[in-house]
């Protein structure tokens, strides 16, 4: 607490004369009295009401004197308060899902490894809206750009092969995360694109659609994921599901292209936690931009010494009327 008009407080000096002015007249003034016979009446009576209401309505004045000067003084509190504006990005993660992403080099396999982690990226990222495009030799939006991260967490645990015509189709699905994304207004706007392949289907070339990106300013991070050599892959047998070594191909020199031309990054992930390590690398380059605001929130306090005042004058004068009345 403070005092807007701390040099008003000198006005204390008021009741502070008042107090030891009475004080003087009532140790060393002169005070009526009256001669009698003898005092004994009054030793066995004890000390009259009288005398102790007496002195009540001075301590009540000068009390809400004292209230009145720390009134006008007008006391304040203030609390800082901050204002956090944050500035989000918008991001779109363009998943894989082909066949190819079932091999068993990733725990316990390419696609459920991508997506825990992807799920992780998005809970670390609280400010921002995320979306989710799938592609294999088609490509499809499973989640627009939301906020909402139980709905988008939920949808991306959905996400699995099989559910469109396989193969690769990188530029379907880059074109399309970019169209998820061209009319946003986001200051910063990026595409996560993971795959483990060679683009070999699709209507749109990777590169076109790389230059689409560019033209909108999206920047592009893209991400292959394989072990190095061969790597297990399970196949289809007339006895059950084998799993047999089979060659890694992802076409890195088409990957890092893309990246080059949006302003973005390669990565290779070779198992678990090379792609933790990647998402977090990201996580700490697209930083949302925060602006914090710092403002006082004021609290007028003289109303309670107001009142305080008030009661007390009050107080005066109901005494004042008891003693007049009293035999």
């Amino acid at each position: 607490m403070y005092f807007e008009y701390p040099r008003l407080l000198w006005l204390l000096a008021i009741p502070a004369l008042l107090v030891l002015h009475y004080l003087w007249m009532e140790l060393r003034g002169r005070k009526p009295h009256l001669r009698v016979s003898t005092s004994a009446p009054w030793k066995q009576g004890g000390t009259s009401p009288l005398a102790v209401l007496r002195h009540l309505p001075f301590v009540l004045r000068t009390v809400a004197l004292v209230c009145i000067v720390l009134a006008i003084a007008r006391p304040r509190s203030s609390t800082e308060v901050e204002k956090i504006d944050t500035e989000g990005i918008d991001i779109i993660l363009a998943m894989d899902v082909s066949t190819s992403m079932l091999a068993r080099d990733f725990n316990p396999d390419r696609i459920s490894a991508a997506k825990d982690i992807a799920i992780e990226f998005i809970a670390q990222r609280p400010s921002d809206r995320m979306g989710i495009v799938v592609f294999a030799g088609e490509s499809y939006t499973q989640c627009p750009l939301t906020t909402d991260r139980a709905t988008l967490i939920n949808l991306m645990k959905e996400v699995q092969t099989g559910l469109i015509e396989d193969g690769t189709a990188i530029g379907n699905g880059l074109a399309t995360a970019v169209a998820r994304m061209k009319d946003s207004d986001a200051k910063s706007r990026v595409v996560i694109l993971l795959t483990d392949g060679v683009n070999n289907s699709g209507e749109i070339a990777p590169q076109t659609a790389a230059e689409i990106a560019k033209t909108y300013g999206i920047r592009v991070y893209t991400i292959g994921v394989g072990a190095n050599g061969m790597a297990p892959y399970p196949v289809m047998t007339p006895w059950g599901v084998d799993v047999q070594q089979m060659k890694v191909e992802i076409d890195e020199e088409l990957l890092k292209a893309i990246a080059d031309a949006t302003g973005g990054r390669y990565f290779r992930a070779t198992d678990n936690t090379k792609l933790s390590e990647i998402y977090s690398e990201i996580n700490k380059m697209e930083k949302a931009r925060t602006t914090i605001d710092s403002f006082p929130v004021y609290k007028e306090l003289f109303g309670k010494y107001a009142i305080a005042a008030l009661v007390c004058l009050l107080l005066e004068l109901f005494i004042r009327l008891i003693i007049r009345r009293m035999p």
